[in-house]
């Protein structure tokens, strides 16, 4: 396994690679100059998945929610919790299944809110419904870098 990573800039979408040692040094974009991690989740759109979520050799966890939906207001603090404590172990985002439909049916969400894990594009695991910021941490676990 190579020290380095590989994960987009949330900002212009540069790839950067980045090695593990640094990653809780506050590494930046080496294109923009901006911090990779912000301790809030990115938003996902069709321009941005391939660098932040495909490319990613950086576990992400993406949070598939819209705005009219009540449960997915309960997990959007909850989330942002789990974001804070968790990063830059993994990098968390948010997809917008009214914005994103053609990104949402891709991946076959049929209830909101859906979190996935992906690691270079691939599925590693797949929860619907709220959870706790204790039982999302717990099922964070096996996937953390």
């Amino acid at each position: 396994m190579s020290d380095a990573l590989t994960l987009g800039c949330p900002h212009c979408h540069a790839v950067n690679r980045v090695s593990r040692a640094r990653l809780s040094d506050a590494p930046r974009c080496g294109k923009c100059k901006q911090p990779l991690f912000t301790g809030e989740p990115v938003a996902l759109t069709a321009e941005n998945f391939s660098a932040l979520v495909v490319r990613s050799e950086l576990p992400v966890v993406v949070d598939f929610w819209a705005g009219w939906c009540g449960p997915c207001q309960m997990m959007a603090p909850i989330f942002a919790q789990v974001a804070r404590e968790l990063e830059p172990r993994m990098r968390f985002a948010k997809l917008d299944t009214e914005a994103q439909q053609a990104l949402a049916g891709r991946f076959g969400i049929r209830s909101i809110p859906t979190l996935m894990v992906f690691r270079e594009g691939r599925e590693l695991a797949r929860q619907a419904g709220v959870m706790q910021p204790a039982q999302l941490a717990q099922w964070l676990r096996p996937h953390l870098a």
